[in-house]
């Protein structure tokens, strides 16, 4: 299983985000998961859908960080 963070923008001309994360084997398990989470209120706006694999901010190196 992979982590996958979803962001939706909706609301028309005053554009609103939504994000969550979803738990998936590959990404088409992750955006099934994420269309039966989706918050009915806001789907009918929905214009645009995002998904990422979610890092773990832990596990995460930055430019210029030594290892320990």
């Amino acid at each position: 299983m992979m982590n996958f963070q979803v962001t939706v923008r909706y609301g028309g001309r005053q554009q609103r985000y939504h994000t969550f994360n979803v738990q998936a084997d590959d990404a088409t398990a992750a955006l099934q998961s994420a269309a039966s989470l989706l918050p009915p209120d806001i789907a009918a706006d929905v214009d645009l859908v995002e998904l990422r694999i979610a890092v773990d901010p832990d596990a995460r190196s930055y430019v210029d960080e030594k290892p320990l």
